[in-house]
């Protein structure tokens, strides 16, 4: 079974290749057939690769209005309007870079959106053995498989008995092993939620500046970061901190306001990174999309704020760390299991083991939660796997990953639901 679950014959594309739909836009699809829209109030997608974007308990009132100047019309720079680079530089600055060298608009280039930034760093890495973690993002797949030319895109598969998670030694000695011009990995990870913070994450940025190896970091969940007994973090975790020379040291930092921010439709992302990359991947935007939107970068000046930024960040911390608690209780009541409970993002990784048959095949709890008009994403898909070159059927055919990126109202529900299915079951 490949990672996009069985789907009809399609129907002959003449020219075009077979894309697959990928991880939660597979979901999605295959729950609209059965009538799912968004917003849809009878409907629970503890799928949903986004969070709740209404207003929200203690964070700061929605920016709703953005002023449209008359060179907003045309085009902009490729990598960005400099005062939104400014404002990016001065952010990063601000959280991680007190008493270090810091980061200007040269170190930043924006684009729309997170996978279109993951996009042009794919397409600007040159001829190199690329490192990638397992589980991991959906959709570093197709980004790979596009260039798959010219990468060669190597797997480091977590441990069950690890957690899922990954030490700055093994990650080193991996780099060694396979030699590997450039990891890319998301941190905070999707869908584990693990994160490599602290004292690991220096040992990481260090070793990768002895070595000349590139570190491609997706931080795009940086600032839902909790404690391991429930409750919110102190703070966003970033590979920035340990940064020593912002135009040497070789780290690209990918991240935006879709999550973080609660700003998905925007479309703001940014890399932050040595100003000679950013120029690069600025340049692979002239044949891949053009320029990022002037007005959408104009409107996200206001999102970034320090005193409207803190606050959203702040609450968001609060509000999402009592949907974690509340997530991990109840599925574990229901029998899932976890190897590590989730200390970031939006998302529990679950082991259906213990389910009774057939709930503990992911494929099909996706297939009858949809019945219960519930949404979940079936950890196949997490096993990325470019060009379909590992042999072998997928992993992860008994693991979910659970969104709490609703509001409490719908998880609740949405848990609810999941509870009747699984007691149905025994």
């Amino acid at each position: 079974m490949s990672n996009s679950g069985p789907t009809p014959t399609p129907p002959p594309l003449g020219a075009l290749r077979a894309v697959p739909f990928m991880g939660v836009i597979y979901v999605v699809h295959e729950a609209s057939q059965l009538g799912f829209r968004n917003g849809h109030p009878d409907w629970c997608n503890l799928g949903q690769g986004q969070p709740e974007v209404g207003p929200m308990t203690g964070a700061p009132v929605r920016i709703g209005a953005v002023e449209i100047k008359p060179e907003d019309h045309a085009y902009g720079p490729l990598g960005g309007t400099d005062e939104f680079r400014g404002a990016v530089a001065a952010h990063y600055n601000r959280l991680y870079r007190a008493g270090h060298t810091p980061y200007t608009a040269a170190n930043i280039c924006a684009a729309q959106g997170g996978r279109l930034t993951l996009t042009r760093v794919m397409a600007a890495l040159g001829r190199v053995n690329v490192g990638y973690l397992l589980p991991d993002y959906t959709a570093y797949e197709d980004m790979f498989e596009t260039h798959l030319a010219r990468l060669n895109p190597v797997a480091i598969r977590g441990r069950v008995e690890d957690g899922f998670t990954f030490t700055a030694a093994r990650l080193l000695a991996e780099i060694d092993a396979q030699k590997l011009s450039a990891l890319v990995l998301s941190n905070p990870c999707n869908p584990t939620g693990n994160v490599i913070q602290g004292a690991e994450l220096r040992q990481l940025v260090d070793g990768a500046r002895a070595r000349g190896t590139t570190l491609i970091m997706d931080e795009f969940y940086s600032h839902f970061i909790y404690t391991a007994d429930g409750k919110p973090g102190a703070g966003p975790v970033s590979a920035a901190p340990f940064i020593g020379d912002v135009e040497k040291d070789p780290v690209i930092i990918v991240d935006g306001l879709t999550k973080n921010y609660r700003y998905p439709g925007w479309r703001v992302g940014w890399a932050v990174g040595p100003s000679a990359l950013m120029e690069t991947i600025a340049r692979t935007a002239s044949a891949i999309d053009g320029g990022p939107s002037r007005i959408a970068q104009r409107a996200a000046l206001a999102a970034l704020m320090p005193a409207q930024a803190d606050q959203e960040t702040t609450a968001l911390r609060t509000v999402f760390v009592a949907k974690r608690n509340l997530m991990l209780s109840r599925l574990k009541g229901m029998g899932v299991t976890f190897a590590r409970e989730s200390e970031s993002t939006f998302y529990v990784w679950g082991s259906l083991e213990k389910l009774p048959a057939p709930l503990n095949d992911a494929m099909t709890f996706f297939r009858r939660a949809l019945e219960s008009k519930v949404m979940t994403v079936p950890g196949q898909f997490f096993d990325v796997n470019p060009g379909k070159r590992r042999a072998g059927p997928p992993a992860y055919t008994q693991w979910m990953r659970f969104s709490f990126g609703p509001p409490m109202d719908n998880l609740k529900l949405g848990l609810d639901r999941l509870e009747k299915m699984i007691a149905g079951a025994k």
